[in-house]
């Protein structure tokens, strides 16, 4: 899989996490002011990232991430 298609699977599971149109979502999205998630959706996100993509995160990376970009690094570095 490349960065591309990585992304745009990211995109998709933060989509279904935080009920939003994953066109709204964008590398910069800000999980924070953006998406104003609680944390029982990352746990979600993560659960999701390690069924899909077979990429363990461990929790407290993902929930350190500012943005969806810095999300997709880390999942990168797992894979």
């Amino acid at each position: 899989m490349d960065r591309k298609e990585l992304e745009a699977k990211i995109i998709e599971l933060v989509a279904m996490a935080y009920n939003k149109d994953a066109s709204e979502l964008t590398m910069e999205t800000s999980f924070k002011t953006d998406l104003k998630g609680a944390s029982v959706q990352m746990v979600g996100l993560v659960s999701e990232i390690e069924n899909e993509l077979d990429a363990m995160v461990a929790l407290a990376d993902a929930s350190a991430c500012a943005t969806i970009g810095d999300l997709v690094d880390k999942v990168e570095e797992e894979l």
